[in-house]
């Protein structure tokens, strides 16, 4: 494997990656989605399974959303190492690793032992992550560039509705059996080995950097916090669906995992379809992001105010195409900032809000349920929060801006 690891980097003054290369890094980027949504559909039996473990009831639940805390606290060392010890090599390596602890629980008999590994599980999709988002802005630029991170969301959005089929087909056998999926890491590090190309170093496109910024820029520190505070709240915005829509199915009467399974799926085709209308927008268009949080809002209230069946898939619909449109605007904007020195930290302060956000979510909506009386009144609750971020956001953007015509 270690040639295939030392391959040269591209001639300077052209991209160094094609379309296949592409393809590996969307698919290196639907690993850690896999994390997130197999499991769900086994946990009750494996709570059964594990019913006489001390404390289960808190820790079984917790081997679903452990990886999405460790990435988030991690991601950001992942950025750091990203940027001294080479993208590829540790995306690589942290894919094969990927594979061999998400199979751990195959054969562990602890609860314990299965979440330690469930840890080390998010320490793997943390550098996974960061890499194949920092490799997307290694290989690409302008207006390719912004049309692979938005692929990105969607290859996330659309790989959530299938691993959950999947995680739930193959937990109808027995509650291990989905474990077994993650073994698709040894199939994609081989793979990612042979056809990722070396990135380009900043020596070697020294005349575009030039162009582009002034040399010894030190890392934007605060424009990168402005953005991740942004991309956590972004991230609870964009997992609500997904996280609570079963919950809010059932509120309304509905208890059908047919139709449960069908709006999930309608609402990720949403996603998908404001991820493709994004690299429709034109570049300035593109990160607008008040009008982005406005859709999202107006989503939420609709959901929040559903008292049928349309109306709630009418809200989600139109929630899920900002989310859409959302997520890869705010990627793009916080690739738009870094230089290739500092792009896998970076990226990793990114990836770790955005994964943060995701652990946040569930918290977020069960905290506001209480005092709000029912799930649908703490949807409509984080509506008009994500509105008044949008009237913020607008508000500041015209501060800037008349600022900018005075100066």
């Amino acid at each position: 494997m270690s040639a295939p690891l030392a391959s040269p980097p591209a001639a300077p003054g052209a991209s160094p990656a094609g379309r296949l290369p592409a393809v590996m890094l969307m698919a290196g980027s639907c690993l850690p989605v896999l994390g997130a949504v197999l499991l769900a559909p086994v946990l009750p039996r494996m709570q059964d399974h594990f019913e006489d473990v001390p404390g289960s009831e808190a820790l079984v639940p917790v081997v679903l959303t452990v990886p999405a805390l460790a990435l988030a606290l991690l991601a950001p060392f992942a950025g750091m190492i990203v940027d001294r010890l080479g993208r590829k090599r540790l995306l690589v390596i942290a894919t094969a690793l990927y594979a061999v602890f998400g199979t751990a629980p195959l054969w562990l008999e602890s609860l314990h032992a299965i979440l330690i590994s469930r840890v080390l599980v998010g320490i793997a999709e943390a550098a996974i992550m960061t890499a194949c988002t920092t490799l997307i802005g290694d290989y690409y630029s302008g207006e390719l560039r912004d049309r692979y991170l938005a692929l990105q969301t969607m290859c996330a959005a659309a790989s959530a509705t299938v691993f959950f089929v999947l995680g739930g087909a193959l937990g109808a056998a027995d509650w291990r059996a989905p474990f077994w999926l993650y073994a698709v890491g040894l199939l994609v590090a081989p793979l990612m080995a042979r056809i990722l190309p070396a990135p380009l170093p900043p020596a070697a496109d020294a005349e575009a950097e030039a162009q582009a910024a002034p040399p010894q820029r030190p890392f934007p520190v605060r424009r990168m916090a402005g953005i991740c505070l942004l991309t956590v709240f972004g991230a609870v915005v964009f997992y609500t669906v997904p996280v609570e829509m079963a919950y809010l199915l059932d509120d309304l009467g509905t208890d059908s995992t047919a139709t449960i399974g069908a709006v999930t799926a309608v609402a990720s085709a949403a996603t998908v379809l404001g991820s493709v209308l994004f690299t429709r927008l034109s570049p300035d268009r593109r990160h607008r992001l008040p009008v982005l949080f406005a859709l999202c809002a107006a989503g939420f209230v609709l959901m929040g105010l559903a008292n049928g069946l349309p109306l709630l898939i009418a809200g989600a619909v139109l929630n899920c195409v900002g989310t859409g449109l959302l997520l890869p605007a705010l990627v793009t904007k916080g690739m738009s900032l870094l230089q290739y020195e500092d792009r896998g930290r970076g990226m990793g302060l990114w990836t770790a809000a955005f994964f943060l956000g995701e652990f946040l979510c569930p918290l977020v909506l069960l905290a506001a349920k209480r005092p709000a009386g029912s799930l649908a009144t703490a949807v409509a609750l984080l509506g008009a929060a994500t509105a008044l971020m949008a009237v913020a956001l607008f508000t500041a953007s015209r501060t800037r801006a008349a600022g900018s015509a005075r100066g």
